[in-house]
């Protein structure tokens, strides 16, 4: 009765943890997906990634940063959670986000990025082409001397929460329940795809398949620093190439 009522109560932590990040936000774009198509076709529609929440610039970057701060407690969750557990090693070395490789982390972090931002970036193109993918706006902030900080601050969470919740809890968590490590990863890459389902089918597949190859470093690494360096890199070029460009290129 024991281990079952532990193997219950680790679903169930799951459950939770996803249930106030990523998973509800995986509910929210499947939503917003089925909105977008009832309406008309994907190619027509636009999702912004970062926008203003005011016109007011100060009052802006308060809802920016407390933004940040507030996405980022389910992660303080997934950690407290796993530090939990009956082991001597402390939780951040266990899921290698410590800071004891910072050249080898940094330099596997710009491989991963390469790997993954060019065929990504290709396959957005083709997708919209296809019409199976909305027009994606990066960042739609007003100009302001925050503005580029503040978007690294954003790519900095995005690449925390995902990497530290999408690959290093849950797989860790799916191992102690024994699933099947194949299984495990795919149900990793299946749960990053779906919360990128709001920008179509296109960006599901690429996060899908950038899933499956966070999720096999992970498990044949053990460290997730690397992901967080990648993922960041290529948020960051994203989201501030496209702020300081867009007028110049006459994007949306």
């Amino acid at each position: 009765m024991g281990p079952e009522v532990s193997r219950q109560r680790l679903v169930g932590e799951i459950w939770i943890v996803l249930g106030v990040s990523l998973g509800q936000s995986g509910v929210y774009a499947v939503i917003n997906l089925v909105a977008v198509l009832t309406r008309g076709p994907l190619s027509k529609a636009t999702a912004t990634v970062n926008a203003s929440q005011s016109p007011r610039p100060y009052l802006d970057l308060t809802y920016q940063l407390v933004g940040i701060a507030f996405t980022l407690v389910p992660v303080a969750l997934a950690l407290w959670l796993l530090a939990g557990d009956r082991t001597d090693v402390p939780v951040l070395r266990r899921l290698g986000l410590d800071l004891g490789r910072p050249l080898g982390d940094l330099g596997a972090g710009v491989v991963l990025a390469a790997v993954i931002g060019i065929p990504g970036l290709g396959l957005y193109l083709v997708g919209h082409a296809l019409g199976i993918t909305v027009t994606v706006v990066p960042a739609a902030l007003n100009a302001y001397w925050w503005t580029v900080p503040v978007l690294v601050l954003q790519a900095v969470k995005n690449a925390v929460l995902e990497e530290v919740i999408v690959v290093g809890y849950l797989l860790t968590r799916l191992r102690q329940l024994g699933v099947n490590p194949w299984l495990a990863t795919g149900l990793s890459a299946v749960l990053r795809g779906s919360y990128h389902l709001y920008q179509g089918f296109g960006p599901f597949l690429g996060n899908a398949v950038m899933g499956v190859v966070f999720a096999e470093y992970f498990r044949r690494r053990g460290r997730v620093m690397p992901l967080i360096v990648a993922h960041t890199i290529l948020d960051t070029v994203t989201f501030v190439g496209y702020q300081l460009f867009r007028s110049l290129l006459h994007l949306p």
